[in-house]
């Protein structure tokens, strides 16, 4: 394995996976390649090609927000953007290199001397340098030839090395580039003193086996550590990262949520997982903050993340069949990889028509309602019922119905007696409450970025500081600005799974059903 220079050094190793929670297949271990590097590194470029996802605009802010979180989440290098695009792009590049982070902070450039001079006054370390190398680009797009795109390169680097930047270094559609020539730059780049040297697959257009034998042709003339950058366009992004790794890339480049120009990137939840479940790869990745991540980046980028998502997804590790939840809640391993509290998620029983009364028992046991066998049939029977008629039964439902069935008569603990919101442009929303806690009135004011977040802080305050929002679920039933909404909170009293309760309430306006629905699960939770 190649040594790799003081430029390149990487961040501290994480502790491996837990393998006593990790149960994938025994055939892995009987495939590793000699090749296969014991450590690799993760290069994030959700804010540079994820950015360039359609429709994704990160404000300064936004991208100050993720830069700290991969950098706890523990990646390598963070590839900040492309400092001469625009100028709002060097002052977001250069307010995050300033940040004092752990993980390398580049920028990419194209092979200009301007572009390497962006880079490095906005007080960038690292630059990533590309040109491409593919006959297609050569004629299409540079109208160069050969000889002039090498030059152009080493010209570049030379200076960026002059500049004393680490240089990363991309033929772009390298995978559709001619072997012969790709190898020649790949010779001529590392004379020029670059540092790193990557390996895209610009259009997503290799195969696994085909990038394995790519890798392993390249690693014949490459001694510096080669990465490699792959787009989804058939969906082997991760693949392909997985098959140049096996045969000695010694970094890959992802995204959080596979985000990136046309299907994606290599999604760094999978890519990364994968690595250390299978080979047992060290790397730098704290995968507990894999979830909270992903979920930042969702809501910043107002890309939501696909159910069946693996790794972050909600249906991940979900569980409505009766046979799988008996299996799990008896030992995990018997439907799931590995467990979900390694990547910062957690495991979700689902009510439906294949429920069974394993799951609605481990169910309302969250929400602190222990029911005899005979009422959890009961419960089960009308699930199945509401099911087949093609109603979907949520907690809050599932509660409701519980509850019934139990003869519970809710004790109306916590009275909502006045609310107030004010908002309006360049104004702070602010809302004031009061509320009649077992026959005490109570008032509190807060604020928040929103008149839904000032209204909820506001009830908070009230309630004490052990009460917090685990979960916020606003859907619309009804089209037109006057549609009815549904919103559904999950809260919890302590932290703990036992003082947990849910409401719900449909309603016209946003704010107040969403206070309705805070007032229901605070009645429910302070009447156990």
């Amino acid at each position: 394995m190649v040594d790799q220079s003081a430029a390149v050094q990487t961040r501290a190793l994480r502790p491996p996976l837990d393998r006593k929670r990790v149960y994938t297949s025994q055939f892995n271990n009987m495939v590793r390649a000699d090749t296969l590097p014991s450590r690799v590194m993760v290069l994030d470029t959700t804010l540079r090609d994820g950015e360039q996802t359609p429709g994704i605009a990160l404000s300064t802010e936004d991208k100050i927000l993720i830069a700290q979180a991969l950098d706890e989440l523990g990646v390598d290098v963070i590839e900040a953007g492309f400092p001469a695009a625009s100028v709002g792009e060097q002052e977001a590049v250069g307010k995050i290199a300033k940040l004092g982070l752990k993980s390398r902070v580049c920028g990419l450039a194209r092979c200009v001397k301007r572009d390497i001079d962006v880079a490095a006054d906005c007080g960038l370390d690292y630059v990533h340098t590309f040109i491409a190398t593919s006959d297609i680009h050569l004629k299409h797009k540079l109208k160069m030839t050969r000889p002039e795109v090498m030059a152009r390169a080493v010209e570049s680097i030379e200076y960026a090395k002059s500049r004393g930047l680490t240089v990363e270094f991309s033929c772009e559609d390298a995978t559709r580039t001619d072997l012969d020539f790709l190898k020649e730059m790949h010779v001529a780049v590392q004379k020029a003193g670059v540092d790193k040297i990557n390996v895209p697959d610009t259009v997503g257009t290799i195969s696994p086996s085909a990038m394995e034998y790519l890798i392993k042709e390249l690693m014949t003339v490459t001694k510096v550590p080669i990465s490699v950058h792959c787009h989804d366009d058939f969906g082997l992004a991760v693949a392909n990262s997985i098959a140049a790794v096996r045969q000695g890339a010694q970094q890959i480049h992802v995204t959080i949520n596979g985000l990136g120009e046309r299907a994606g990137n290599a999604a760094l939840e999978e890519a990364v997982l994968a690595l250390m479940a299978f080979y047992e790869t060290d790397m730098s990745i704290d995968t507990r903050k894999i979830g909270p991540t992903s979920k930042l980046v969702s809501r910043l980028t107002g890309y939501a993340i696909p159910g069946n998502k693996a790794i972050v997804g909600n249906n991940a590790f979900a569980h409505e069949s009766g046979i799988h939840v008996h299996g799990v809640l008896g030992d995990p391993s018997t439907y799931e990889a590995f467990g979900p509290e390694m990547v910062g998620v957690q495991r979700s029983i689902v009510i439906g028509k294949h429920t069974g009364a394993h799951s609605v028992k481990e169910k309302l046991r969250e929400y602190g309602m222990e029911l005899s066998d005979e009422q959890v049939t009961q419960v089960v029977d009308k699930v199945k019922k509401l099911a087949d008629g093609g109603k979907d039964v949520d907690d809050a439902e599932l509660v409701a119905l519980a509850s019934h069935i139990v003869g519970k008569r809710e004790a109306h603990q916590v009275k909502l007696k006045e609310f107030a919101v004010f908002t309006g442009m360049n104004t702070t929303p602010t809302a004031v409450v009061s509320i009649d806690v077992r026959g005490e009135k109570k008032t509190g004011t807060a604020i928040g970025i929103g008149p839904v977040d000032a209204a909820i802080n506001a009830i908070k305050t009230v309630m004490g500081s052990d009460i917090s929002l685990e979960e916020y679920r606003l859907s619309a039933i009804t089209g037109g600005s006057d549609s009815l909404c549904e919103v559904t909170v999950r809260i919890a009293r302590n932290g703990g799974k036992k003082t947990m309760s849910i409401g719900k309430a449909v309603g016209t306006d946003i704010v107040q059903t969403s206070v309705d629905s805070t007032m229901e699960a605070l009645d429910r939770l302070f009447s156990h």
